[in-house]
């Protein structure tokens, strides 16, 4: 039996938002690989958004509007980061070769 700690969580969700794993032992597998380009992606993209951020916060002319979809772009980065590093810290908790 595959125990939690054993599966990748993926960094996308499925039907109804609900976490996706993939249980494989082929870390150079092309589902292992789609991911970890996923996850290279959303975090530049959060690298990306949080540069815009500190630009857009400093700016006190800054229309409300604006504001809301910066916070809505935020709220979403944290949520694939926060993903991202649960994913990692599942795989290393669950790496046998680990010192």
């Amino acid at each position: 039996m595959t125990t939690p700690n054993e599966l990748r969580l993926l960094p996308w969700s499925g039907p109804g938002d609900k976490p996706c794993y993939l249980s494989t032992d082929d870390v150079g597998g092309h589902m292992s690989r789609l991911a970890d380009t996923i996850e290279a992606v959303q975090l530049g993209m959060a690298a990306e958004l949080l540069e815009m951020a500190a630009v857009t916060l400093d700016d006190e002319d800054t229309d409300p509007i604006e504001l809301r979809r910066l916070g809505r772009a935020l709220t979403g980065a944290v949520k694939d980061v926060l993903r991202i590093a649960v994913s990692r810290g599942h795989r290393v908790a669950a790496d046998p070769h680990r010192t």
